[in-house]
């Protein structure tokens, strides 16, 4: 029998790759609006993740997510590093700045400012340059997306200079970062440094870095970290996880991205169920002869399923495949694109995809089920 509904369904080959286009087009839709999605959520916190070294993250209480920077205390490092469990404790600067070029043109900018002695936090995948020449006074490290965003058309080089708050600054590391949720270039110097970069303030830094001490729990230090300073002390992960949720809740990218992806949906069941219906009615003659010579509903029920999850498997297959050549390649192109595709968004897909197929076979079944065999008879 699933040989003879096979047949039945390839037989007529404009429907039958109708239906695959239908389910095909939702399935990229799905898939690529989704990977674009995670990839907006996942630039939220792409400075989180590329500072490395620490275990825990120490700020203002009021901060809601990483953007959200509020100054502490510029004693606030030391009550952090006399906390049980804390290893050591270093502070960081993150704010933003506006960078005048050798043109004149001014450009906004992400300034972090890391520990002068230990460089704590400071990038790792260097392309020009070193870490170590933040030592040398007006230093600073450029990202590479930023460099090219300064000076356009122009290969990577190290010793170009900038202004910011009228003090002259010196490109000498040119790094490789993940891309940020704001697409402005990232800036890296010392901490004493980047207080002269911008506007003085009565109070200078925003996050307190901290490491655990051996065989420690971050999430237990953590909780002491805030019990004895007040402050609000979060684990990488942590952070992470109130960020995004900041977004998530504040924003409207969720329901963009939602609605496009139940446009997808809607529109595959409507092209898949509509051809589907209309491919089972011109084969109800088919289906009464199977009838007619004993084929249960219960088995031919089986076989419009089986029509029905065959193209289900072939359009997710090939809207999938179209989802990730597009993001290869879009990247490649277009580097400012948030694109990620993680083993959930392919789940999300598959459970859709199962569902416009059932959604589209179950019409047809219904038709099938009150189909008389006399039909094979009737002229």
């Amino acid at each position: 029998m699933t040989w003879i509904a096979l047949k039945m369904l390839t037989g007529d080959r404009s429907k039958y790759l109708a239906i695959i286009f239908g389910v095909t087009f939702a399935s990229l839709l799905i898939t690529e609006q989704a990977a674009i999605f995670c990839g907006i959520m996942l630039r939220t916190t792409s400075q989180i993740r590329d500072t490395h070294g620490a275990d825990i993250w120490v700020m203002n209480p009021n901060v809601r997510y990483f953007d959200d920077s509020k100054a502490i205390s510029d004693n606030d490092v030391f009550r952090v590093r006399g906390v049980p469990g804390v290893e050591w404790a270093v502070n960081l600067y993150r704010g933003q700045g506006q960078a005048q070029l050798e043109t004149g043109n001014f450009q906004g900018v992400i300034l972090l400012g890391i520990d002068d002695a230990s460089l704590t936090g400071a990038p790792i995948h260097m392309l020009l340059g070193k870490v170590g020449d933040l030592q040398i006074p007006d230093a600073i490290l450029v990202d590479e997306a930023g460099f090219h965003q300064m000076w356009p058309h122009e290969p990577l080089a190290i010793g170009k200079a900038i202004q910011m708050n009228d003090r002259r600054a010196v490109v000498v590391g040119i790094f490789r970062s993940s891309q940020t949720f704001m697409t402005m270039p990232l800036i890296y110097t010392r901490f004493s440094q980047a207080t002269l970069f911008v506007a003085p303030t009565r109070r200078m830094m925003p996050y307190v870095l901290a490491k655990c001490q051996p065989g420690a729990r971050p999430e237990a230090v953590a909780r002491e970290i805030e019990a004895r300073t007040d402050l609000k002390a979060l684990t990488r992960g942590e952070f992470s996880l109130m960020t995004m949720l900041y977004y998530l809740r504040h924003t409207g990218i969720p329901v963009n991205f939602g609605t496009t992806v139940l446009l997808g949906f809607f529109v595959g069941c409507a092209v898949a169920g509509q051809t589907f219906y209309l491919f089972t009615v011109e084969n109800l003659k088919q289906f009464g002869a199977l009838k007619a010579m004993g084929a249960s509903d219960r088995r031919v029920v089986g076989m419009i399923l089986v029509q029905a999850l065959l193209v289900g498997a072939i359009g997710y297959a090939l809207g999938v495949g179209l989802a990730t050549i597009y993001g290869i390649v879009a990247q490649r192109y277009m580097p400012l694109l948030a694109f990620f595709l993680p083993w959930q968004v392919l789940v999300v897909t598959g459970v859709a995809v199962l569902l416009i197929s059932l959604a589209s076979s179950l019409l047809s079944i219904r038709r099938v089920l009150v189909l008389e065999p006399a039909i094979v008879f009737q002229g």
